[in-house]
């Protein structure tokens, strides 16, 4: 993870919750006293956000001292001890909303991708993510899939090449649209191709693309299809694929396995924060 993304990052999201100031912690407390914040998991899954927890807090206030008990990809308890947060009380409750917001979030995404990879049950075929990610969370969210098991696909437009229906449409055929592309992109970007019949396999295969996306294609004519495809070339399988049907997959021994479900329509994982306040510093 670039940690100065992540910075800024969290920069943005300290500035959007805190405004100005916290009107509420600012009039009961000041820096003289001091507490203690713990996280705990409120559920089984797998952490994300070991990092995210350090960074906010040392942006907020360098005085205050984190220590993990836990590190990304561990699996976590109800009731485990994730984190201690010791420093003054007003910087342990400014950043208190923010960083749960975040881990929740990452750690619902770690333990979702860590039970597809698991439902998959492959040595072969990797898990992979989709751009269906929350604008302005990619970085973290992509983060959190390679921390569950799974493996990334293109971050950004600008990564690689991949060819879809609609481009194929306007392009006037898979060919034509391959022909342009290596007229205009240099030799270290691949090219992938969304492929949904017996032609579109045909055709990119003639075409000697580096990817083929079989998408959206019944379980029945996969096996077909992905025989008409060499091994050199990598096999993609994408489109209304749910968790629960993995196992059904796995004799294709296809090499990834990309669901827009991982980073879409997730549901977090719990923690909760308890506080403990000390004497005013001396």
């Amino acid at each position: 993870m670039n940690k100065f993304k992540l910075d800024e990052m969290l920069k943005a999201f300290f500035i959007e919750d805190l405004g100005d100031l916290d009107v509420t912690t600012d009039s009961i407390f000041n820096e003289k006293d001091i507490g203690t914040l713990t996280i705990q998991a409120k559920e089984a899954g797998i952490f994300c956000g070991q990092l995210i927890i350090k960074s906010a807090y040392h942006l907020l206030d360098r005085e205050v001292d984190v220590t993990l008990h836990v590190e990304d990809g561990d699996r976590v308890e109800p009731t485990q001890e994730i984190a201690r947060i010791h420093g003054p009380v007003p910087s342990l409750l400014k950043g208190e909303r923010v960083v749960l917001n975040l881990i929740q979030r990452l750690s619902g995404i770690a333990t979702k991708t860590n039970k597809a990879v698991n439902m998959l049950d492959s040595d072969y075929t990797k898990i992979s993510d989709t751009r269906k990610t929350t604008p302005g969370l990619r970085m973290l969210e992509k983060y959190a899939v390679r921390v569950g098991g799974g493996i990334n696909h293109r971050l950004r437009l600008d990564d690689a090449v991949m060819i879809k229906d609609n481009h194929i449409a306007f392009a006037g055929s898979i060919s034509e649209a391959v022909n342009r592309v290596r007229k205009n992109v240099g030799h270290m970007v691949k090219i992938e191709v969304e492929a949904e019949n017996e032609q579109h396999v045909l055709e990119a295969v003639e075409a000697n693309v580096d990817v083929i996306m079989l998408d959206n294609v019944e379980l029945d004519q996969l096996y077909k299809l992905i025989q008409l495809i060499p091994r050199d070339i990598t096999t993609e399988l994408s489109g209304g694929i749910e968790i629960q049907d993995l196992p059904k997959y796995r004799e294709l021994n296809v090499d990834v396995i990309s669901m827009g479900c991982l980073t879409h329509q997730i549901e977090s994982l719990d923690y909760n924060a308890n506080h403990q306040f000390e004497k005013e510093r001396v």
